[in-house]
Parts: C-alpha cells; sequence; structure tokens
C-alpha cells in the first residue's frame, strides 16, 4: 500500500475513534520507551527463547491500540504476527486446539500486512506459500509455479528439521506440492489446499487424512501445544526470526467458565508460562483487564501456582522487562497529546492533499488540543485518547467543509458517539 492509502485507512478510522489496522505508528505517542525496550530486550532476541509477558488495562486504557503497535515493531523486526481474540465460544483457553486453531487462521506475514492481503480467506495459506519459496529457493518472492528441484530441496529441508512434528511436515509437504508444474488446475488445486489447511483446525477424519496425505493424526486436545511448538520452529525454517502471538481476553472469558473450564484454562496457561522458555522463537503475550489478577472468584489469585509465577500489576511505568505492562499508570502529557494532533492533521493532508490548504495550521491544533484536554473530565469512563484522536479529524473535515463548532460542541458530539459503541 502506498503512503496516501494508508494515510487514508489510518483517518478513516479514527473518525470513528477505532484504532487502525495499520499506521497506527504514525501519530501514536506516549509508548515510544516501552516499544523501543520490548524490540530490544523480545524481539530482537526472540530467537534465543521463548517468552511470555502480560498486558493489564481498563476498558479503554488502550490495549488495541497498543497491539497494534506491537505488531507493527514484531513486522519491523522480521516476525510473523498472529493475533488471537479469546473468548468462549471460538478460542475459549481451555480448550488449547481451539486456540491453535485460531493462531494459524490469523497469522500474517509483514508482505501479507504491507501489501494489504487481510482480506484473504486463508492468510496461513500465504505462509505457506513464502515459506516454500524461501526454503526451496532462499527468496521469498511468492511464485504461483516452482521447480521440481526447488520442490525437493525444500522438502529435504523440512523433513530433516528434529524441531517440527512428523505428521506437521506431512502436510506442509503436500500442501507444498500442489504448486509444482503438474497440479491439477486451479479449481481442484484450491479445493485441496482447503482440505489440507482444515487439518490445522483439527477439522475432519483422521482416516480420511491419512488416506488423502499420509498423515496419522490431526490437531487436537491432546497434542495442540506440541503443534505449537512446531509452528515456532516452522517459522524459523521459513526465514523468520520467530512467532509473536497477541492474546485479547477482550469478553473476560474466564469469568463465565465453570469451575473445571476455567482450571482447564488455568492449567493451560500455566503450562504456557512453564515451557515457554523452551521453545525459542516464540514471544507469547496476554491482554485482559485487572481483575484478572485480583477477581476472587475467577481471577488467577484462586490458582496458587499460577498467581505466584504471574503476579500483580504494579502501579508504575511499565517497562519491558516487567512481567505485567500496566496500561492504566501510563502518564501522557498535553504536550504528548499536542504531538498526536499535529500528526493527525499531516496524515489527513497526505491521504486529502487537494484539501490540504483548508486544514488548521499546527499551532491551531495544538490550541484545540489543549481546550479538549481542559474539557474532558478527569474521571470520564471515555479515555481521552480516543477522544483526542476522534475530535482532531472532526475539527479538520469542520475546517474542510466550512463549518465551525466549538471544542465544547466537538467534544460532547464524540463523546456521545463513543458512548453508544
Amino acid at each position: 500500500m502506498d503512503e496516501r492509502q494508508v494515510a487514508t485507512q489510518v483517518v478513516e478510522s479514527l473518525r470513528e475513534g477505532i484504532p487502525p489496522q495499520r499506521g497506527v505508528e504514525l501519530y501514536s505517542v506516549g509508548h515510544e520507551e516501552l516499544i523501543d525496550g520490548i524490540k530490544c530486550r523480545h524481539l530482537e532476541r526472540i530467537g534465543e527463547a521463548g517468552r511470555i509477558r502480560f498486558i493489564s488495562g481498563s476498558w479503554g486504557a488502550g490495549k488495541t491500540h497498543f497491539f497494534r503497535l506491537l505488531r507493527e515493531a514484531a513486522f519491523q523486526s522480521g516476525c510473523l504476527v498472529s493475533s488471537v481474540e479469546l473468548n468462549v465460544n471460538e478460542a475459549a483457553l481451555n480448550k488449547f486446539e481451539r486456540v491453535f486453531d485460531s493462531i494459524v487462521r490469523n497469522i500474517a506475514t509483514p508482505d501479507y500486512h504491507r501489501l494489504g492481503l487481510a482480506t484473504e480467506a486463508a492468510p496461513f495459506g500465504h505462509v505457506l506459500q513464502e515459506s516454500l519459496t524461501y526454503v526451496g529457493t532462499g527468496n521469498r518472492s511468492v511464485v504461483n509455479e516452482i521447480s521440481h528441484d526447488h520442490y525437493s530441496e525444500a522438502c529435504k529441508k523440512l523433513m530433516t528439521d528434529p524441531g517440527i512434528d512428523i505428521d506437521f511436515k506431512k502436510i506442509v509437504g503436500k500442501y507444498w506440492e500442489t504448486f509444482l508444474p503438474e497440479a491439477p488446475d486451479p479449481v481442484i488445486q484450491e479445493q485441496t489446499r482447503e482440505e489440507i489447511l482444515q487439518w490445522f483446525s483439527g477439522e475432519g477424519i483422521v482416516g480420511s487424512f491419512r488416506k488423502r496425505f499420509g498423515v496419522n493424526k490431526v490437531v487436537g486436545r491432546q497434542n495442540a501445544k506440541l503443534m505449537l511448538q512446531s509452528l515456532a520452529n516452522f517459522v524459523k525454517l521459513a526465514g523468520y526470526k520467530g512467532l509473536l502471538i497477541l492474546f485479547d481476553e477482550a469478553e473476560k472469558a474466564y469469568s463465565v467458565m465453570r469451575k473445571s473450564a476455567l482450571r482447564d484454562a488455568h492449567n493451560n496457561l500455566l503450562h504456557l508460562i512453564n515451557n515457554v522458555e523452551r521453545h525459542p522463537g516464540l514471544f507469547l503475550i496476554y491482554a485482559t483487564t485487572p481483575d484478572f489478577y485480583t477477581d476472587p472468584k475467577h481471577g488467577i489469585v484462586i490458582y496458587g501456582a499460577l498467581a505466584g509465577r504471574v503476579g500483580k500489576p504494579e502501579d508504575r511505568e511499565p517497562n519491558a522487562l516487567d512481567v505485567i505492562w500496566n496500561l492504566d499508570a501510563v502518564k501522557t502529557d498535553l504536550g504528548s497529546y499536542q504531538v498526536a494532533g499535529e500528526r493527525i492533521r499531516s496524515l489527513y493532508a497526505t491521504a486529502y492533499p487537494e484539501d490540504k490548504s483548508a486544514l488548521p495550521r499546527e499551532a491551531e491544533i495544538r490550541g484545540f488540543v489543549e481546550k479538549l484536554y481542559q474539557i474532558h473530565p478527569e474521571l470520564s469512563a471515555v479515555r481521552f485518547w480516543r477522544v483526542l484522536v476522534a475530535a482532531v479529524v472532526s475539527h479538520c473535515d469542520d475546517k474542510v467543509q466550512g463549518r465551525a463548532r466549538s471544542p465544547q460542541k466537538l467534544h460532547d458530539d464524540v463523546m456521545d458517539r463513543l458512548r453508544e459503541e
């Protein structure tokens, strides 16, 4: 995507108060030191040992925005990223096979993200295609057809990797096979690829996969963690530094689980914590609200071993070396908010260059942000950051359209819209 396309997407998202899918680093403020520390301490050293970190933040604290920043940083560091929303119906932590399925379905490469391919139905298929060209040729440029020599070289390296499960290897090899010159017509080719990708989701009957693809198992409860380890090693084989997995406990799934399910979820989380260091290339980040750590009925405090490994959020600015990054403790001053306002105005000008002359000057933006800051109630349930980004875009819209709303009116309009979400 070119610069103008990215800027347009950012502005359109911010107009609705929604963190954009890409480009958040172009206007973000307040997390620079933490993100730099994460790059240095974790992402650049992801191949040394696996690791896990936690994010604590109240509703509206900016967890989604921070995840977008982390994703951009990981792509820049040469990692793959998977964003997983943990919820009871589709990806509950007590059923790790479903979590693994969600990891695979949401994985993305830097090119996949950069080229704006997020509309593709099977992003992991793109990962497998990229891996074939890289492992077979040493070149990451995706090709639709590959030679037998390159395919054989890729399979040789895959099959001799001791860190990848044998059935994982076989199923990847079968997917790669569909890119050979004598592959069937495109319709049958695509059907075969879809069937192979179902194996990673644990869908289908073992006998059917054994007959068609030579594997002896499918992904399930008993082997899902093993498959995650294999996935981490496969990512490195494919030439990436590692895999960043962003877990978002968006619906507080743990708070509505039965006791037995909650126990299974806690056990799975403890298993990840205890074993992640043995899986170089794997970086897990788990984000949730503060009561995850303290709730006497559902929080990790009811499981001593887990609580002892994780701890509680500290009321101070987060550091990359902390186990828990407490976003509620991040303090952003007026000057930083004004810088963000200036950056959003600059993005608006890039997105709509024909309107540049009508936009407020930077000094006016700074004054506008200061008035918003003074108006916004300190104890409001809606964070000032969300009001700021939407209001600055609306202020630019007003100038372009030749109308005027006071900072108070804009603040009230944005607040009404955000409360309806």
